[in-house]
């Protein structure tokens, strides 16, 4: 398969894995440039961005893409977004060939209704829409990845087709499912922290506490916490990565 596309900045070891969640893309973690004293690492995951597509989208075939992206002999810490968060922590049972030190996941959807499930599903299987112009793709991109008045459009958000301009993003991946937190969270090998924002609707503070009742609960931010205060988010890794 085709290496991922992978944005690299700054200095310091160990590295900060920085994993995106659906339909963004590694750009979300620009706020975090200067605020971590280490080498960030921010990859598009598959089907997004400027990354390659997945005949099948799970989060163990998307963990070991990101974990085959890599040339890390050393320890990683890896923060994680939404799906991102999650694959995050398949790469924390150590299957992947990847020595993760920690793992911070925000934001994971944790409850799923059977609604919920059939609404991806059937996202999953919709052909991509056409735009006339690039400006209105680059709009229908941060509606999709909930950026909307919180972050610039990335350009490899979007992609140029003979037809018109559409998302990058690969439809399909809004299959990938269910994440099973309880069989990742027993998996994991390393230190593990889950937090969210206070107001985020996809990922309520009382939802998350039922299942890791430590988590973080980061007050007055929603579900793009690490977009809408990226230093809040750097505080609660910075400890993790000495």
């Amino acid at each position: 398969m085709e290496k991922l596309k992978l944005r690299v900045t700054g200095q310091g070891e160990p590295p900060v894995l920085l994993l995106h969640g659906l339909g963004a893309t590694g750009a979300v973690w620009d706020g975090l440039a200067g605020l971590l004293d280490q080498r960030l690492l921010a990859p598009d995951l598959p089907g997004h961005g400027g990354s390659p597509r997945l005949p099948e989208y799970t989060f163990e075939a998307l963990a070991a893409a990101v974990a085959d992206a890599l040339d890390e002999p050393g320890p990683v810490a890896v923060l994680g977004h939404s799906l991102g968060g999650v694959v995050a922590l398949e790469l924390a049972s150590g299957r992947y060939g990847l020595d993760v030190s920690s793992v911070l996941a925000v934001g994971i959807k944790v409850e799923w209704s059977e609604d919920d499930l059939a609404r991806a599903a059937a996202m999953a299987t919709r052909p991509p829409r056409l735009f006339t112009t690039r400006e209105e793709a680059e709009t229908a991109y941060l509606k999709i990845s909930g950026l909307t008045g919180l972050a610039p459009a990335d350009p490899d958000g979007v992609t140029e087709t003979a037809d018109g301009w559409r998302l990058a993003l690969d439809s399909p991946a809004f299959g990938v499912g269910r994440p099973d937190m309880p069989r990742l969270l027993a998996d994991a090998r390393c230190p593990v922290a889950l937090a969210t924002g206070e107001n985020d609707p996809m990922c309520r503070p009382e939802q998350l506490r039922a299942l890791v009742p430590e988590a973080v609960v980061l007050s007055g931010l929603g579900h793009n916490a690490h977009v809408e205060d990226p230093a809040a988010v750097a505080a609660l890794l910075t400890p993790r990565s000495d």
